[in-house]
């Protein structure tokens, strides 16, 4: 099952392309609210790898995680496999951060769609292994998303 999300932002393609390809354009908006992300490697290539680090940062993202026996930063991994700029990114997240569960890969892939008064944002996110992280996923995916939007308005 795939889910899909769309956003539309007052900027060109390139710019959100720019914010979602860069080091500095990640850590402004990739994390979900209450995290931060520190790059440390970007490999804009297929194959190439996009490593981070993705921490709790505000009191009830970080209750959440010990509660769950997480730990509070987690080094993230994706691979690129499709890179056609400004217009389509997909890459492979590496889900290995999940308690009593075998890693496995996820694949996102995002389409900028050029329109009349910016670019058309449309997110498939693949489902995870079970309904509860597969909303958790999309719902940390829809508040990036909001996010990117909240950056771009303040430009």
């Amino acid at each position: 099952m795939t889910t899909t999300i769309e956003l539309t932002v007052p900027v060109p393609p390139a710019r959100v392309w720019e914010l979602w390809t860069t080091p500095e354009g990640i850590s402004a908006w990739w994390a979900p609210d209450g995290f931060r992300t520190d790059v440390t490697t970007l490999e804009l290539r297929p194959g190439g790898e996009l490593v981070y680090t993705m921490t709790a940062v505000a009191p009830e993202q970080i209750a959440f995680m010990e509660q769950n026996g997480m730990p509070l930063a987690t080094r993230s991994v994706k691979y690129f496999d499709e890179i056609d700029e400004p217009a389509r990114l997909s890459y492979r997240s590496v889900i290995d951060f999940v308690p009593d569960h075998e890693p496995y890969e996820h694949l996102t892939v995002v389409e900028l769609d050029p329109t009349a008064t910016g670019t058309r944002v449309v997110m498939r996110v693949e489902a995870m292994h079970d309904e509860v992280w597969t909303a958790r996923l999309v719902g940390g995916r829809r508040n990036e998303l909001a996010n990117l939007a909240a950056l771009v308005a303040s430009e």
